[in-house]
């Protein structure tokens, strides 16, 4: 994305390259808006309070008897229904402060600082040496540069002169660019930024946060060394997995050692299995017995 640069003339002299990642982002409406309703929320105080019927003084005494008036009954003047009574789902101190996660945060900035660059209404100042602080130096600056509506000057880092300069100014706010947000940009028509805040906005926005979601996103390289860090991380858990003993098992209270159990398994002689008697066995038998008759005859 190109942004234009001025001097403290108003002259263009030149424009700079920033990064496409921070300054020509799709724009999120739908993101940006709830970006901007948190904004808006943890700024109120919270401090609207109504009073009840038990906090409005008086109203102690009943008006009238419950029965035979004639009319309806009324246990006090101080209810809802009465004048100078009190106020029934009338609003109370709360706190209307909501978190915004990191991220997005983050890409609600990057949306604004690119529609603002698309549209023509951010460029850059090469610097701020011109003003001394006084008003007067600040309103030459903007009628040099012909800003006529509001604006937001962003420097890098708080400049006392900008801020005493621009304090007296109507319609012009002054930022560090450590607290700019997406609330601030859209409520400025111009931003005004130095050539050193918009370097520091495109290093500091170019990559997601470190972290595990950080690591996530940028497929485990954040910066440039990412790498090596997670290759030595591996490395240690490499390690760390091979150096680790076995789990050593644990033995019944009532069980013998290993080798006394194996000495009695080979002590141990095999059970004795019993045959089965066929036919063939008892075939030689019997003729055995024919052969003797014989002998035993004679």
């Amino acid at each position: 994305m190109q942004v234009l640069v001025k001097n403290q003339t108003g002259e263009s002299l030149d424009s700079i390259e920033l990064n496409d990642a921070v300054f020509d982002v799709p724009m999120n409406p739908s993101l940006v808006h709830q970006a901007m309703v948190i904004y808006q929320g943890n700024k109120r105080h919270g401090t609207h309070d109504t009073k009840t019927r038990s906090e409005v003084s008086g109203g102690g005494r009943k008006p009238w008897t419950q029965k035979h008036t004639g009319r309806a009954r009324q246990g006090s003047t101080r209810s809802p229904q009465w004048r100078h009574g009190g106020v029934v789902f009338g609003p109370h101190p709360r706190s209307y402060r909501a978190a915004l996660p990191k991220r997005m945060k983050r890409q609600a900035l990057r949306c604004v600082l690119s529609e603002k660059a698309r549209r023509d209404r951010l460029f850059c100042l090469d610097s701020t040496s011109t003003i001394d602080g006084k008003t007067k130096s600040m309103t030459q600056l903007l009628a040099n540069l012909a800003v006529t509506g509001s604006a937001l000057v962003v420097t890098k880092g708080t400049v006392r002169e900008v801020v005493q300069a621009a304090n007296n100014v109507q319609k012009i706010w002054t930022l560090p660019v450590e607290q700019l947000n997406a609330l601030e940009l859209l409520s400025k028509d111009l931003v005004i930024m130095t050539v050193e805040a918009a370097r520091w906005v495109e290093e500091a926005l170019a990559s997601e946060p470190h972290g595990r979601r950080g690591l996530k996103a940028n497929g485990g390289i954040t910066e440039a060394g990412g790498l090596a860090a997670t290759e030595a991380a591996d490395v240690e858990e490499t390690t760390v997995e091979e150096e680790t003993p076995k789990p050593r098992r644990r033995r019944a209270s009532g069980a013998k050692p290993e080798s006394a159990a194996t000495e009695t398994v080979e002590e141990t002689p095999k059970p004795r299995t019993r045959r089965r008697r066929t036919a063939e066995d008892v075939a030689p038998a019997s003729e055995n017995t024919d052969a003797e008759t014989p002998e035993e005859e004679a």
